[in-house]
């Protein structure tokens, strides 16, 4: 399967009054080489496994496979994780004919926001929120692999 989004900074806390649904995240990743990452996530009450390949060169699609698992299995493979973990509370948003998921990262990660959205095309057009900031699609710092390695409050002041 081909996953296509684009990834963006947020600049306000306006998006949570849009928000119709919260969830906390607490994922860890069994592997994070280039090639392939394998992520290990609790969302809410529920497990799962993902295999995502390298993005393309524009940093909008890569392959991506996730297969539910259960809660128990989700957190004995976190302690099976590499070092370094990702707390979230995502913030689901609709908006125009699409959702963006907002996350508020927390722990090493607290002040990084971000936003995705998920399209059919790579060039697919979507209304911008206000609260939609600067891309940052494609940047390698801002996926969770890496910032599960080097965290937001490691580079906030480069």
């Amino acid at each position: 399967m081909q996953e296509i989004e684009r990834k963006f900074l947020i600049t306000s806390a306006a998006f949570k009054k849009e928000a119709h649904k919260r969830t906390r995240i607490v994922q860890g990743f069994l592997n994070t080489h280039p090639e392939r990452t394998v992520r290990v996530r609790i969302k809410g009450e529920e497990g799962f496994i993902t295999v995502k390949g390298k993005a393309n060169k524009a940093g909008l699609s890569r392959f991506e496979w996730e297969k539910q698992i259960s809660l128990l299995e989700a957190e004995e493979l976190l302690g099976l994780c590499e070092q370094g973990s990702i707390e979230k509370t995502r913030y689901e948003i609709f908006y125009g004919a699409h959702t963006f998921e907002v996350d508020d990262f927390m722990g090493e990660n607290k002040g990084l926001i971000i936003a995705e959205i998920e399209l059919k095309s790579e060039t697919e057009s979507f209304s911008k929120p206000d609260w939609l900031g600067k891309e940052v699609t494609g940047d390698v710092k801002y996926y969770n692999s890496q910032l599960s390695k080097n965290p937001y409050r490691s580079w906030l002041h480069d």
